[in-house]
């Protein structure tokens, strides 16, 4: 009886071990382990809870939860259909990734979900669980003996710092500073009358359309007293200013490939179906923050994503180069949050679905002082209840 030669698996590589990164590898890994193994190449040791981080980075006692091990977080999976690869992706050709360590990795299908890169806290360049912790541990001290802080920066994670001082130490003087007119400028005008209200109600104070001038290598750390310049010539009293601006996406690997589809912002320029732009290069998507879509920038969107790049690498599987109308497109929705004003103060707010409706928002204190890291964990580590992993 003559044998029966199996054909060795190839690779399917995420680039990228953050929300959507790692959901790609779940969905895909799910649907392609018989035929591929999916690899996800993510330079930390640990998956960073960035939600946690404005939290984690104010109020001690809990900054351990922020980095859960990837140890743990495929094992509902079958075995040999992942492999997690510590490493950072340097460059991109059309059949291998380039790594800062390491020998390259071959792939037939490949996903970037590199994300962004904010000030932090709002994300970490740390090497491992222990840095990250340091690193939140002495952004707390730095909080706690401050006396004037000026949070720069009116998006999610600064109106999040600047509630969650004031509340935590009230008081502190805390003072937040936005370029545009309104906080939350990309949501709809309410949102923007909430946080102000209750930016009021804890004695934050808001300066709207205020550029602040950054120094070349940023703010004094040493809690010497020091002012923080505005455009409009005023100068703010400080010990303690952090910022909560900018975005940089993470795309430099795709240079080597297809410059062409990294746009003048620098996220990568994409199809309805989340292949990359360039149709030379069918089996390459991108998804969530790092994807150049309509979508908000968001964990929930890039979900989302993960999901349409996993059906269509099975697609693309088992029919070969399908029609672009055999794929399935990302979705437009309207943009939705949920963030902390304060220790226990939530806001759940969407946008309206259509034109000229109205936004469908909630208040409430429910929120709990340690965050959601917890059911983090639960999702991402089943099964692990020692948080100090």
């Amino acid at each position: 009886m003559p044998s029966i030669q199996l054909r060795p698996k190839q690779n399917i590589v995420v680039i990228g071990g953050s929300y959507a990164g790692t959901k790609a590898v779940e969905l895909i890994a799910a649907r392609m382990h018989t035929t591929h193994r999916t690899i996800l190449i993510e330079p930390h040791s640990h998956f960073h809870h960035l939600y946690a981080f404005p939290r984690y980075a104010v109020v001690p006692g809990f900054e351990h939860r922020a980095f859960i091990p990837y140890s743990a977080m495929f094992r509902n999976l079958p075995p040999d259909a992942t492999t997690v690869v510590q490493a950072r992706a340097t460059a991109v050709y059309a059949d291998r990734v380039e790594l800062d360590r390491g020998d390259p990795i071959s792939y037939e299908y490949l996903v970037f979900a590199t994300g962004t890169r904010l000030a932090s806290p709002g994300t970490l360049n740390v090497k491992g669980k222990a840095d990250g912790i340091a690193f939140l541990q002495r952004h707390q001290q730095r909080v706690e003996h401050a006396e004037k802080i000026v949070v720069v920066g009116g998006g999610a994670v600064g109106v999040q710092l600047a509630t969650d001082i004031k509340d935590f130490y009230p008081a502190k003087s805390v003072t937040l500073v936005h370029s545009r007119s309104r906080v939350m400028h990309k949501f709809h005008p309410k949102l923007h009358e909430l946080i102000a209200a209750r930016a009021e109600e804890l004695g934050v104070d808001v300066l709207l359309n205020e550029r602040v001038a950054i120094p070349e290598g940023g703010f004094p750390d040493d809690g010497a007293e020091f002012d923080v310049e505005l455009s409009s010539g005023r100068r703010l009293p400080a010990d303690l200013a952090i910022r909560a601006t900018g975005q940089t996406p993470l795309s430099a690997p795709l240079r080597t490939l297809a410059p062409e589809c990294i746009t003048a912002a620098g996220f990568i320029a994409v199809r309805p179906t989340l292949q990359i732009a360039d149709a030379a290069y069918p089996k390459i998507f991108a998804i969530g923050d790092v994807a150049d879509t309509q979508n908000q920038k968001a964990a929930r969107r890039g979900v989302q994503h993960a999901n349409v790049a996993a059906e269509n690498i099975a697609r693309l599987a088992a029919v070969g180069r399908a029609r672009p109308d055999e794929l399935t497109e990302y979705t437009q929705v309207p943009r939705m949050i949920r963030m902390s004003l304060g220790i226990k103060r939530e806001v759940q707010f969407s946008d309206p679905v259509t034109r000229g409706g109205d936004p469908i928002w909630r208040l409430s204190d429910d929120g709990y002082i340690g965050g959601s890291c917890i059911k983090m964990w639960r999702r991402k580590a089943p099964g692990v209840r020692d948080y100090f992993l």
